[in-house]
């Protein structure tokens, strides 16, 4: 099938890093957002849309070739709020795939749908789903959902587990997690040309020297990740030290997402000391 790929949450993030690289990679884009996406670039379609408005995603899918789904809320927030962004977001982009005949669905999922677990090296994508927060649990319903479309209506999808996706690793934990920006266009592009993967569930990190999960799922589908977090290691371990083991940031996979006193609360102070005004 031909056509542009549909690109929710394209003002996002990792939205803004894909529609940089995904056209160079030879992917048309349609992209969707509530907000209007203000940097423009050439070929790119725009349509702004709420991602859980059935009706709009379906007609802003028809004639894609695949949709690429990272719409919704990115950290942990109130169950109301990551229930209808989340879960009926990602039923929306599926729902709207299969309506419109588009047969590939890349899902953004999350380490946080095992963060629970404990740390070990070499992490299987096949493990006991151990979600460490609401943000997490709506991972592992998107995980569901996904395998749902492809048992039930034959879609293609596939389920990124994102570590941290950041311009470059800020504390020890990403040291292990980090997705490097242009690791995380080849992973994409890995996951929407890769022949029938049928359900496939990979870790999205880096090449990392510390990494504790296994990319060999990845590597399957293609993905040939070239960055790793190491060339920060020793700036950010002088500044802040290694984890401390008895601790959930050295000794779960969700670091302190797996702590008893993270929280909304937690996630609001976090962002007002990045950004104090």
């Amino acid at each position: 099938m031909s056509g542009p790929v549909l690109l929710t949450g394209a003002a996002g993030y990792i939205g803004t890093l894909l529609r940089g690289g995904l056209p160079e990679r030879g992917h048309a884009l349609r992209c969707l957002d509530v907000v209007p996406v203000t940097d423009t670039r050439p070929g790119e379609e725009h349509l702004v849309a709420d991602a859980t408005d059935l009706a709009a995603v379906t007609d802003a899918a028809q004639g894609a070739s695949a949709l690429v789904h990272m719409a919704g809320i990115a950290t942990e927030s109130s169950w109301a709020a990551i229930s209808h962004a989340n879960i009926e977001g990602t039923y929306v982009a599926l729902e709207a795939a299969r309506r419109a005949g588009v047969p590939r669905v890349v899902l953004a999922s999350s380490n946080h749908a095992t963060g629970m677990s404990p740390r070990v090296a070499n992490a299987q994508t096949d493990a006991q789903p151990r979600p460490d927060t609401f943000y997490g649990v709506s991972k592992v319903a998107m995980e569901a959902l996904g395998s749902l479309y492809v048992d039930r209506y034959g879609l293609d999808v596939v389920c990124l587990r994102i570590g941290s996706a950041l311009p470059e690793p800020r504390a020890p934990r990403h040291l292990s997690t980090w997705l490097s920006p242009d690791d995380t266009v080849a992973l994409v592009d890995a996951a929407l040309t890769a022949p029938s993967p049928g359900f496939a569930v990979v870790w999205g990190v880096s090449a990392n020297t510390r990494a504790w999960w296994d990319l060999t799922s990845a590597r399957a589908l293609g993905y040939q990740p070239t960055d790793d977090a190491e060339m920060y290691a020793e700036a950010i371990t002088s500044a802040l030290g290694e984890p401390t083991p008895g601790t959930v940031e050295h000794d779960r996979l969700g670091g302190e997402y797996a702590g008893p006193d993270f929280s909304i609360d937690a996630v609001a102070a976090r962002a007002q000391q990045a950004d104090p005004s």
